[in-house]
């Protein structure tokens, strides 16, 4: 039984460490070769948003709307991508539920 208490506790702590690690780690997402880009962090936090001013048309909102919307799914994709990469190293592949 000490043994598998140790276990968890390690695998608790490289837990605590990957999410301190997602935490501060970044992704970009972009739509429209670059006019739009959303920058999240590992834990999905919106860190900056950046819109090329040639993205913006009074005229044609519906675009800037779609292109913000892309980014971020893009940006969304790769975050969840990083997090399933990084807690799945701790996990050994593990479904952990809420992860």
């Amino acid at each position: 039984m000490g043994d598998i208490a140790k276990m968890a506790q390690r695998m608790q702590a490289d837990m605590a460490k990957a999410q301190a690690e997602l935490a501060e780690a970044t992704v970009e997402g972009t739509a429209g070769g670059g006019a739009v880009v959303i920058v999240l962090s590992g834990t999905q936090e919106i860190k900056d948003v950046r819109i090329k001013k040639d993205a913006v048309d009074p005229d044609d909102v519906e675009t800037l709307q779609d292109l913000v919307r892309a980014a971020f799914g893009d940006a969304l994709a790769k975050s969840r991508e990083l997090a399933a990469q990084r807690l799945g190293s701790v996990t050994g592949g593990l479904k952990i539920p809420g992860m």
